[in-house]
């Protein structure tokens, strides 16, 4: 399994959204800076966030974008599978329930499951709260004494 730009990207969108969340809509161009991300990269990606539900938008000069839940309620892993897709090492584990007709027989079956819940496990472990957090203490909003 590899990570593509798009999801590396979609990881960043989303913790800059949580951490600079004020109620208020967050336009592309804050993103963009923010991030370094081009606005047309960022054009590809937000559509997938959107029809995930993980964002809300409106149009006009405050017109931006907005997680559609609290921080805490999203995961690394929620948020990959919306723009990755399914986050499975081989292709034979894609599908619930497995189709693959050597399932029966395969000897390293089992290792590739075993592969597939620590990956889910761990991204689903992380939210997005946390990294909005550390994303906070990074850009020296830690105002601790």
């Amino acid at each position: 399994m590899k990570i593509s730009t798009k999801g590396r990207y979609a990881l960043r969108v989303m913790v800059d959204l949580a951490a600079n969340d004020t109620g208020e809509f967050i336009s592309l161009r804050n993103v963009s800076t923010r991030q370094e991300i081009t606005i047309k990269y960022l054009e590809q990606i937000i559509p997938l966030l959107n029809r995930a539900g993980f964002l809300k938008s409106t149009r006009g000069k405050d017109g931006g974008y907005r997680l559609a839940k609290p921080s805490r309620n999203y995961t690394v892993g929620g948020i990959l599978r919306a723009v990755e897709g399914n986050l499975a090492p081989v292709a034979c584990l894609e599908d619930k329930p497995n189709r693959c007709p050597r399932r029966a027989d395969c000897s390293t079956l089992n290792v590739w499951a075993g592969l597939d819940k620590v990956i889910n496990d761990y991204l689903d472990g992380i939210r997005l709260d946390d990294l909005a957090e550390r994303e906070k203490n990074i850009d020296g909003f830690d105002y601790s004494i």
